[in-house]
């Protein structure tokens, strides 16, 4: 393996959300950053939160990932502080790199959380990173980033495992007969063309249908936003659900890391009764959260870079 240079910290960096029900609306605001939308989505995603107890979960599974990472790396004898900043939400990551700064740090190992890459899942967090490495001046750290690691044979794994969890939930002759569907963010077409995107997800779909045996698997997108007139990348999973003439699904949400508000709304509410209504049984495969093997995956991409 080469030789990493040092790093003194590891910033987790992620999206954000609200935390409590008053701040829904300043998160949602914050998001938009002016930009236009009509009323009626802005009050309809408002509802989703409201239905998923007035809150996102996700910098609570985030946090859960870093203390299990903060463990796992302090179990084999690695000894380096795990920060968490988010984009979109308090701690903010201009907040977290400035308190890295004022303990000492002065190169930081960016962990972005999203093992596939586009503007909106990458380039927009290194963004949010140079921004406040900016406001900072000559006090602020260095920021570095792994490889990717959409093909980690350890993400793989954990991905294959939350998988067989949800295939256990069937009975056998559905378990038999179920369809495979891996599930992503849409992002604008123009904008996965320019990138990795897609190639990356369809290479981690594949591996993890190979760990599992199966051979037949199919795509799907999920949470599109924006204008109705710019295209996004297809097929969308209520459409796939509609025309799937099967009985039985496992849906795996591989382009998300924990189980957020686009997960649990999208798939376990909205996606679920289109499958209801089309007499599907369908299960939805965890994502990876803090399974051993993620947070093991993770580990093991942190070390070198403390060892040098």
């Amino acid at each position: 393996m080469t030789a990493k240079a040092t790093c003194d910290a590891v910033l987790m960096i992620g999206f954000g959300g609200p935390t409590r029900a008053d701040q829904v609306r300043p998160f949602l605001d914050d998001l938009l950053r002016g930009r236009p939308i009509p009323r009626e989505r802005y009050e309809e995603v408002v509802h989703h939160y409201d239905l998923l107890g007035g809150r996102s979960p996700y910098n609570d599974l985030t946090m859960r990932q870093a203390a299990a990472l903060r463990e796992r790396l302090a179990k084999e004898g690695t000894q380096l502080p795990v920060a968490v900043g988010m984009r979109n939400w308090e701690p903010y990551v201009a907040d977290s790199i400035r308190a890295l700064a004022d303990g000492g740090a002065r190169r930081v190992l960016g962990f972005i959380m999203a093992a596939h890459r586009s503007e909106a899942s990458f380039e927009r967090y290194q963004a949010a990173v140079n921004d406040a490495c900016a406001a900072l001046g000559e006090a602020a750290p260095q920021l570095v980033y792994p490889q990717p690691w959409h093909d980690h044979p350890l993400f793989i794994a954990a991905v294959a495992s939350r998988t067989r969890e949800a295939y256990a939930r069937l009975d056998e002759q559905a378990r038999s007969r179920a369809r495979l569907i891996f599930t992503a963010h849409s992002i604008p077409l123009a904008m996965a063309q320019a990138g990795p995107y897609v190639e990356q997800l369809t290479q981690s779909a594949r591996m993890v249908a190979a760990a599992l045996g199966i051979g037949t698997w199919q795509f799907a997108y999920q949470s599109r936003s924006g204008s109705p007139r710019e295209p996004w990348l297809e097929p969308d999973i209520k459409q796939t659900l509609r025309s799937l003439g099967a009985k039985a699904a496992v849906v795996v949400p591989i382009g998300f890391l924990c189980d957020h508000v686009e997960v649990l709304y999208d798939l376990d509410i909205e996606a679920a009764q289109i499958a209801r209504e089309a007499g599907i049984r369908m299960e939805r495969a965890p994502t990876v959260g803090d399974h051993p093997l993620f947070i093991e995956m993770m580990a093991s991409i942190v070390a070198p870079y403390a060892h040098g």
